[in-house]
């Protein structure tokens, strides 16, 4: 059985994180950490469902990843690096959700996954992974006179943007038509902007309520446009992907990796 150590269990993905390791008879919640001042610290990891499984929610890191298999993380970069610095030291498999790297932290990571497994992907959804090969399929066959504009939505409480799911479906897109997303990407437009520039592509941030999150990929070109769309209504989602990410690090002593690994898509 897995031995799973959940951060951030406040949270809205650490409780659909906890709710998934609980139904699930291949893991087994071995700890579960929240913030240092969190009003959850010291109570049970299973009282929000109303069970006792003897976990207490704690701060401290190391002592929850001796004897732990693997850790899944969906919290801020700040505190990613300090469970990615832990876990190195601790030998335990890491699988990140987290978005809002800067290119340091992104290096942090490749070097960690030297040491140990880790699944990084900023969105662990089955649906969203297929979308991000359809995206680049469609990019390079549509490459001539067609525009590339990628919107997303997520709830009022995000707190970085272009969403990670957003920039990675811009990736898609800029290796569909052989750039680099650096060089061609447009994340603001305001005032009087002039004709858009051939080859770019754009990205569109909407924030408001309660959206777990949606991303449409637009290709426009005279007299048509393809639109793909992925909507995602329950976090349920991005957990069972994480959690089936979990346990495909289970035989991977090292290596980075995607949700494209963990679904034994073709990446070539």
């Amino acid at each position: 059985m897995l031995k799973v150590v959940i951060a951030g269990v406040s949270g809205r993905m650490g409780h659909a994180l906890l709710e998934g390791v609980f139904s699930d008879s291949g893991l087994q919640l071995h700890a579960a950490l929240d913030r240092a001042e969190s009003s959850m610290i010291g109570r049970d990891a299973g009282e929000q469902f109303g069970k006792q499984t003897g976990v207490k929610i704690s701060a401290d890191i190391a002592a929850a990843l001796q004897g732990a298999d693997v850790l899944v993380d969906f919290t801020r970069p700040e505190a990613s690096m300090q469970y990615l610095q832990a876990c190195q030291q601790a030998n335990v498999k890491l699988v990140i959700g987290t978005t809002g790297f800067n290119e340091t932290e992104k290096a942090s990571i490749e070097a960690a996954a030297k040491k140990v497994g880790v699944v990084f992907a900023p969105n662990m959804s089955v649906g969203v992974t297929l979308l991000i090969n359809l995206v680049e399929q469609a990019a390079r066959v549509l490459n001539e006179g067609y525009d590339i504009e990628v919107v997303e939505m997520h709830h009022r409480h995000k707190v970085d943007a272009p969403s990670g799911t957003a920039l990675r479906l811009g990736e898609a897109a800029a290796k569909g038509i052989d750039k680099a997303l650096k060089d061609c990407a447009v994340y603001a437009r305001e005032g009087v902007t002039g004709e858009r520039e051939t080859g770019t592509i754009g990205f569109a941030t909407l924030r408001g309520g309660d959206v777990v999150g949606d991303h449409t990929v637009v290709l426009a070109g005279v007299g048509e446009r393809v639109e793909l769309t992925h909507k995602a209504s329950s976090r349920a989602t991005f957990a069972q992907g994480a959690l089936r990410a979990a346990k495909f690090l289970a035989d991977k002593p090292q290596g980075l990796f995607d949700m494209r690994d963990v679904l034994g898509f073709d990446k070539s």
